[in-house]
């Protein structure tokens, strides 16, 4: 009998514990929310400020450092179809990325290409930091070189024939466009439909970004472990004077 009342309570036990063990269900009644401004009412943290301040000491002098000099403004806009800034970043990006292109495939870079609106800000006359190459490249986009076809190559100059726009091009191009028609050297070579070309450009692009829809699906694609915003750095670190150039590679008559 005693037995019995033990594996009663024991049960009635076990029950009560399964019962009260149960998840209860909410429901969400009521949403708010309320605005905090970023302002001058926000107060910082001294110990939050203390810890970072070495950081940021160390950091602000890293991108105040000086890596070259430029005795004359480079900017976007201070041609028709090319641009010194235009004409230096497609001719760096090139000269930094081709020679281990080669050493991976055996050929070499074609020609580099990238967007007028990649560019962000220009360099003024004077010392060149850090600081100059995060501005000009803000964003983590990677070199991709392209094996385009002929079909490929004729979407291409379509394109900035239609946007008559001063995009980065490096100096292997010679492109003259007139009201009907154009005429198009690469590397001292007329065009020729029937060759492949290899085009150096960004990630970004290779998607389709500025609406570059035929660097989409090229024939290959090789991927560049080199940020081009590294590869700013590296360059300019590399040379003590920047003279940037307007050369006619991309013109209209």
């Amino acid at each position: 009998m005693r037995s019995t009342s033990k594996k009663i309570a024991f049960a009635f036990f076990l029950s009560f514990l399964l019962f009260s063990c149960q998840k209860e269900k909410h429901v969400v009644s009521k949403i708010t929310a309320k605005t905090i401004a970023i302002d001058t009412s926000l107060t910082s943290v001294e110990a939050i400020t203390k810890t970072i301040a070495p950081f940021k000491k160390e950091m602000i002098k890293e991108i105040n450092t000086k890596i070259s000099f430029t005795p004359k403004k480079i900017i976007r806009n201070d041609g028709d179809l090319e641009s010194s800034l235009g004409n230096l970043i497609a001719d760096l990006s090139y000269e930094r990325a081709n020679p281990t292109f080669n050493k991976e495939t055996g050929n070499d870079i074609d020609f580099a290409m990238f967007n007028y609106g990649g560019i962000r800000a220009g360099i003024q006359a004077g010392n060149i930091t850090n600081k100059h190459a995060f501005e000009l490249m803000p964003f983590d986009n990677m070199f991709v070189v392209l094996e385009l076809t002929g079909d490929k190559m004729e979407e291409l100059i379509s394109y900035l024939i239609k946007h008559k726009t001063a995009h980065p091009l490096s100096k292997h191009v010679q492109l003259t466009i007139t009201k009907n028609e154009y005429n198009l050297f690469i590397n001292n070579k007329k065009f020729d439909k029937k060759k492949n070309y290899f085009v150096l450009t960004t990630d970004y692009l290779q998607s389709g970004g500025d609406n570059m829809v035929f660097f989409k699906n090229p024939k290959n694609i090789y991927k560049q472990d080199y940020k081009m915003r590294d590869a700013i750095v590296d360059y300019f670190k590399s040379k003590d004077t920047i003279k940037p150039v307007l050369d006619n590679r991309f013109k209209r008559k």
